[in-house]
């Protein structure tokens, strides 16, 4: 029986990749950090809980890292643990950066050190690309980060290059596109617009705050993103690949939909901070814009090529923008009617 050692393990990409490969047969270590608390709820959710011997990580102490990497000497590391939340980044920069960034060569450090032969799989990003000046974006184009997280994902990816020319060590790169599912963290946008469309309909709440309704993202279904991960790994030679579904959708592209799968349609009015999504029936507002959810600097526009993925590794999205929005709200109501506190 092959043994995998995830970061991240209880986050969204964690949960998802945790089922993943323990229907493949793996077994799973999960890697949490000692200090924080430990929500298990994306897990429990998935019904792989229990399924999952847990050990605790922390990315700022190399020391811990070496040894939990030299006593499970797992076959498989995915490294999706990060402090991934683009907008703290901006209020966190060194923290951010000491453990996305340095955490991630900490890992490759311990591998090298530990046993080469561990295969190690980087979840890098798509904000990587940053302001972009071609379009959609492939393994090819140029980065131009915007944001502290961004830089501290490239360093990340670099790193992870390095690490394979430098020393055999067969390591991959999965420049993934925004993927979303139910589990997603509340604080990306995505989830907090499917929760509050959720609760408004419910009568829970009168209205959300958001911020630049105009950026566009490539939207895929986060499950089948982690599948592209293990597909990474099983190939003769390491190397990285763009995962995205080839469609970019705005903010408000997903507000509509999101207010549609509910049975309520929008209509807008208003400019700028003044802009105001409104219920077509009642009139009553229903979106608001609030400053504070602005990014200090705005990546506009990002759309990914899955062109070399599709030819390599035999990966093709499959659920399409829509039909993700609908699983998520459809969560979302699903839980609200359970729990007013939801």
């Amino acid at each position: 029986m092959k043994k995998v050692l995830i970061t991240g393990v209880t986050g969204q990409d964690g949960a998802y990749l945790s089922k993943f490969l323990i229907e493949k047969g793996y077994e799973v270590y999960g890697a949490f950090r000692r200090v924080s608390n430990l929500h298990l709820d994306k897990l429990e959710l998935l019904g792989v809980a229990d399924k999952i011997k847990l050990v605790p990580f922390e990315l700022l102490e190399f020391t811990n890292i070496y040894r939990t990497i030299e006593k499970i000497q797992p076959d498989e590391v995915y490294h999706l643990g990060a402090q991934s939340f683009v907008q703290l980044s901006f209020e966190e920069p060194i923290f951010t950066a000491d453990v996305t960034a340095i955490g991630t060569c900490r890992i490759l450090e311990a591998i090298r050190a530990i046993n080469p032969e561990i295969k190690f799989y980087q979840a890098s990003s798509s904000e990587m690309f940053g302001n972009v000046l071609t379009s959609p974006q492939n393994e090819m184009t140029p980065f131009c980060p915007r944001s502290p997280y961004a830089i501290s994902k490239l360093f990340g990816h670099w790193m992870t290059l390095n690490y394979r020319d430098s020393y055999g060590i067969f390591a991959c790169s999965g420049i993934l596109f925004n993927h979303e599912s139910p589990l997603r963290g509340l604080e990306f946008v995505t989830r907090k617009i499917t929760r509050s469309v959720a609760r408004i309909k419910l009568g829970l709440q009168d209205h959300v705050q958001l911020g630049n309704l105009d950026s566009k993202r490539d939207w895929g279904y986060a499950p089948e993103y982690t599948e592209a991960m293990w597909l990474m790994l099983q190939r003769d030679k390491p190397d990285d690949y763009v995962i995205a579904t080839g469609e970019n959708h705005s903010v408000r592209e997903f507000v509509e939909e999101a207010f549609r799968q509910a049975g309520i349609s929008l209509s807008w009015t208003g400019e700028g901070v003044e802009e105001q999504g409104l219920d077509v029936k009642t009139g009553k507002t229903l979106v608001s814009i609030d400053p504070q959810f602005y990014r200090p600097a705005e990546v506009h526009a990002l759309m990914g090529d899955y062109s070399k993925a599709k030819n390599t590794l035999g990966w093709s999205p499959k659920t399409t923008f829509k039909e993700l929005v609908g699983i998520m709200v459809d969560h979302d109501l699903m839980f609200a009617k359970k729990s007013k506190r939801y």
